[in-house]
């Protein structure tokens, strides 16, 4: 038989440790998604009304179907200047990195080294040695270079665990950046439409105002004509006032809204504000609600629990694998000499190779207790993935059964509206016929006011239960997102 030389025999040797690290499977449990409770269908969508033309989900630039270009560009500033957003974004690049440095693990490292080392030796040892070495003064430089090889073979797939649960914990802190902006954008907008309702209530207080101060003057003309007592006129200034001071309240919620919609685009309060618009309208959009199971592949908060449990069970394999042996290889190969001509030369050749096996024999329970604690993390990161979905499901819930009775309360309130002005209007006419006081038209007055900044307000909510309802099917996000590299 024909003896392979001692290069070409570890060259096969270390091929084949490498082809058995590479086919070796992993200690641990393969990763098997944790099962849900999963309805086949929204509980409260059995009224909703299907988008035209029909699509499964919102995608992209969600807000868009508000139809509000001012909106469409707040959303766009917000996504780019928010400060929140810019710090998810770096903690998923910090997550990303860890998740290289775990992959890079899996390689072998290579290093060199140069380096000179002056030494003293003594007389009659110098003199002994002067055949071998120029120096004769007992003073030597030894100059020495190397290169320097080390690999972890990964026998039992430890690091192989380790990567995988670096990569899903990226994973995990993607979603975790893509439920930020998501989160960001749904508060924008619901701000930005609280600031709209504050304009139109503003609007309204303002026509109110003009009609009261008409009704301040006739209750002055029939106190003038002596056809009233002061008593009208007082009541008629009184209701003048209250509502003036209403409509300089809310000039306060809407500062404090503008306030809120500049630090969430990432500028000072002080260098921003959005123009009342006179011929704003409450948009009606199209919510489309798929199927419910598909909300599991929507949201991106679930997707980041999913991530984490992904990543808890490939550390139960990082801890079984702390009970097998590790073998790493190690090689090193270089030149030293004392005289630097003959540095280089053949003859001043180094070279060391070798495995090293090492083993745990005793750690006090050590392992035991980091598998265990493993193992729980584990628990507790799918206890975890079932409670979000479990929100999830209760937030689309939640805003449907809103938007479901809200609309037939606007409805409502509409009618109520109706009938407060009409009431209004015929108890004027009654006053200025004298067949009443003007307490009378005060009440119906109010009564009629009440009910017009009732029914401004259930816009507000009626667009806020649509801004939730879009959130909480994720705002046409999708799983496979996080495979797609930022």
């Amino acid at each position: 038989m024909m003896k392979m030389p001692p290069s070409q025999s570890r060259l096969h040797l270390g091929a084949a440790l490498f082809g058995l690290a590479a086919a070796g499977c992993a200690v641990g449990p393969d990763y098997r998604r944790p099962d849900v409770a999963a309805p086949a269908a929204f509980k409260e969508a059995a009224s909703w009304q299907l988008a035209t033309p029909r699509d499964e989900t919102v995608r992209g630039a969600w807000w868009e179907i508000y139809r509000d270009p001012v909106l469409n560009s707040l959303e766009q500033r917000a996504t780019k200047g928010n400060q929140s957003i810019l710090a998810a974004d770096a903690a998923y690049r910090a997550a990303a990195a860890i998740a290289r440095q775990a992959e890079a693990s899996l390689w072998p490292t290579l290093g060199a080294s140069a380096g000179i080392t002056r030494s003293q030796q003594a007389v009659g040892t110098a003199r002994a040695n002067s055949i071998q070495s120029a120096p004769t003064s007992g003073l030597n430089n030894l100059r020495t270079a190397e290169l320097t090889a080390s690999w972890e073979v990964d026998l039992w797939g430890g690091l192989r665990r380790s990567a995988e649960s670096s990569r899903a914990s990226a994973a995990a802190t993607l979603g975790d950046y893509e439920a930020a902006k998501l989160s960001l954008a749904a508060e924008l907008a619901v701000d930005y439409f609280d600031l709209r309702v504050a304009d139109a209530t503003q609007g309204f207080l303002n026509e109110t105002v003009a009609g009261y101060e008409r009704s301040l003057k006739i209750s002055q003309n029939q106190y003038a004509a002596g056809i009233v007592g002061r008593v009208d006129v007082a009541e008629a200034e009184t209701q003048l006032a209250s509502t003036r001071a209403q409509a300089i309240d809310v000039g306060i919620q809407r500062a404090q809204l503008e306030h809120a919609i500049a630090v969430l685009i990432g500028v000072p309060p002080a260098e921003f504000s959005v123009a009342v618009d006179p011929a704003w309208t409450a948009p009606s959009p199209d919510v489309p609600l798929g199927v419910a199971g598909d909300l599991l592949e929507r949201r991106p908060d679930i997707a980041a629990a999913e991530r984490r449990v992904v990543a808890a069970n490939a550390q139960v394999g990082v801890a079984s694998a702390a009970w097998f042996p590790t073998l790493t290889l190690n090689a090193t190969g270089g030149y030293q000499s004392v005289a630097a001509s003959q540095w280089f030369s053949l003859p001043n050749r180094f070279w060391s190779v070798g495995p090293e096996l090492a083993e745990t024999l005793f750690d006090a329970g050590r392992r035991r207790a980091v598998s265990a604690q493993a193992r729980a993390a584990y628990d507790q990161a799918v206890a975890n993935y079932r409670q979000t979905t479990l929100q999830a499901f209760q937030d689309v819930e939640d805003s449907l059964v809103s938007l479901r009775v809200l609309k037939d309360e606007i409805a409502t309130q509409d009618m109520a509206v109706k009938s407060a002005r009409e009431a209004a209007r015929l108890t004027l006419n009654q006053y200025k016929a004298g067949t009443v006081s003007y307490l009378s038209v005060v009440t119906v007055q109010e009564t009629a006011l009440q009910n017009e900044r009732a029914a401004i307000s259930l816009i507000g909510r009626q667009l806020a239960g649509s801004v939730g309802l879009v959130r909480g099917l994720g705002g046409g996000w999708r799983a496979e997102d996080l495979n797609a590299a930022k």
